[in-house]
């Protein structure tokens, strides 16, 4: 069973960083799913593919996965280049705006 370390990125509909400063440790699915023949459901047998494990820091993660003896891959994030605005949002109400700007 393999293991996965990772920072999660931001989601589509948030602006900000929040929730992305902790570290996520899951496992893949070592079972195929199956449909069920009743219901129709989707379900497997195998329940760690249903655990994420949170921590502050990549070193808590790993050194967690270490204790217990688990094979991991660490995913380092990437770096994002901060979008600041020299006026910020106000600007774009300003009323010394030096060209016309509608929608």
């Amino acid at each position: 069973m393999r293991a996965r370390i990772y920072q999660p990125a931001k989601t589509a509909m948030q602006s900000g960083t929040a929730k992305t400063t902790h570290w996520v440790l899951e496992f893949g699915e070592d079972a195929a799913r199956e449909i069920d023949p009743l219901m129709g459901w989707t379900g497997s047998s195998d329940t760690q593919a249903q655990v994420r494990l949170r921590f502050d820091t990549a070193a808590e993660a790993v050194a967690y996965a270490d204790a217990k003896g688990w094979d991991y891959d660490l995913t380092e994030p990437q770096a994002r280049k901060p979008n600041i605005r020299q006026r910020g949002y106000g600007e774009n109400f300003a009323t010394d705006r030096k060209t016309v700007w509608t929608h």
